[in-house]
């Protein structure tokens, strides 16, 4: 009796650990609003603060293997990129921001780990046409520390929004 109790409770571990892994998701999105930007009227560069938020942003993904950094074309967005993209030895393709809908069909074509560096009002709007939740208005003034992450499987997308670097 005894032998059969312990029996079926290693026939038990044994069949617990032969599940099938957890599935690997088809593309994984990190979608950022660009660091702390100066106060110039035309395409203001990155702060001392937004080029450290950079290089954070940078450390926080450092394991992470991404396979295509995307920006908007203004100074502020692509030196957000910069630091990573210099890590991973990654170019930086630049997207229109205007038309997130075109953006949004071509990177749920992708596969792999995708940053998109955008704006405070684009990058909710990216996270929402993506199947991500937009989460609440990003502060113009003050929030640079949002850090969205969607991850696809096939049409699923599940996501968090966290935070990185100093709290902005």
């Amino acid at each position: 009796m005894i032998r059969r109790y312990f029996l079926g409770i290693a026939l038990g571990a044994v069949l617990t650990g032969c599940g099938s892994p957890a599935p690997t998701p088809d593309a994984t999105y990190y979608l950022v609003r660009h660091a702390e930007k100066t106060t110039d009227k035309k395409d203001p560069a990155l702060t001392e603060a937004g080029t450290k938020r950079a290089q954070n942003l940078a450390v926080r993904l450092k394991d992470v293997p991404l396979s295509k950094i995307y920006s908007s074309d203004y100074i502020r967005t692509r030196d957000t990129a910069a630091p990573i993209a210099g890590d991973k030895n990654l170019g930086v393709v630049i997207y229109n921001p205007r038309d997130l809908e075109r953006v949004s069909k071509n990177l749920l074509t992708e596969t792999g780990h995708i940053l998109v560096v955008g704006h405070s009002n684009t990058t909710p709007e990216l996270s929402k046409l993506l199947g991500g939740d937009a989460g609440a208005p990003i502060i113009e003034a003050t929030e640079y520390d949002r850090l969205y992450i969607l991850k696809r499987y096939g049409s699923d997308v599940s996501g968090d929004i966290v935070r990185y670097g100093e709290k902005s």
